[in-house]
């Protein structure tokens, strides 16, 4: 008789437990979703937060994340500009004298070749292709970008061709690893670099539509 009650108790608290992970499952994207933009404005507003205190005091100010509002439209402005040739060499003017700034320079080139290199309408610093290549260590595969050819001169030998490739990180892809490989270790993958990151930054999570769709059919 104990038995039978001690297996019935069981059989009930299984099934509780499956609902519980059933409801815990169906809301966890959604409460995880708003966690994440949670921060990320959070975060944001914390980079804005000299321009909220100048706005404090003025009309701006009694407007809800106005900081952020200001923001969206001085990035509107400023690509209004690039579409002006006259205000652009304005720009590059400022760019110049930028680069002209010894501790400045190294720190704003680096990010905007960066930048650049995930930018579609950039096109000679652009990633060239999206590649698989061994790494860490052999059988362990990574997704990278390849940037380019190597010259020969820094080839550690001739009778190769060897390339550049980048290897982001996951969550953040703006640091990573850059590897030297030669041509015949280096896999082509059909994925754009939108899919290729999306991949790396949700740790190979939120795969392309493309395949979604095949692993339904």
């Amino acid at each position: 008789m104990t038995n039978h009650i001690y297996i019935g108790w069981r059989k009930i608290m299984h099934g509780v437990w499956s609902v519980f992970l059933n409801g815990l499952f169906t809301i966890l994207p959604l409460t995880l979703t708003i966690s994440l933009f949670k921060f990320s404005l959070h975060l944001l507003k914390g980079w804005l937060e000299p321009i909220h205190n100048m706005i404090q005091k003025t009309v701006l100010g009694n407007i809800p994340h106005s900081e952020i509002i200001i923001v969206i439209l001085v990035i509107f402005l400023v690509g209004i500009v690039l579409k002006n040739f006259i205000l652009l060499r304005v720009l590059h003017a400022v760019e110049a004298l930028i680069f002209k700034i010894p501790l400045v320079r190294p720190v704003y080139s680096g990010i905007k070749q960066l930048v650049s290199a995930f930018n579609i309408k950039d096109s000679p610093d652009t990633i060239k292709q999206v590649v698989l290549a061994e790494f860490p260590r052999n059988g362990l595969y990574s997704i990278g970008f390849l940037t380019g050819q190597l010259p020969p001169e820094l080839a550690p030998t001739q009778d190769k061709r060897y390339f550049n490739i980048f290897i982001p990180t996951t969550p953040n892809p703006t640091t990573g690893f850059f590897i030297i490989i030669p041509e015949e270790q280096i896999i082509n993958v059909h994925l754009t670099r939108q899919e290729a990151m999306a991949l790396v930054i949700s740790g190979g999570i939120i795969l392309p539509d493309q395949f979604i769709k095949k692993a339904n059919i």
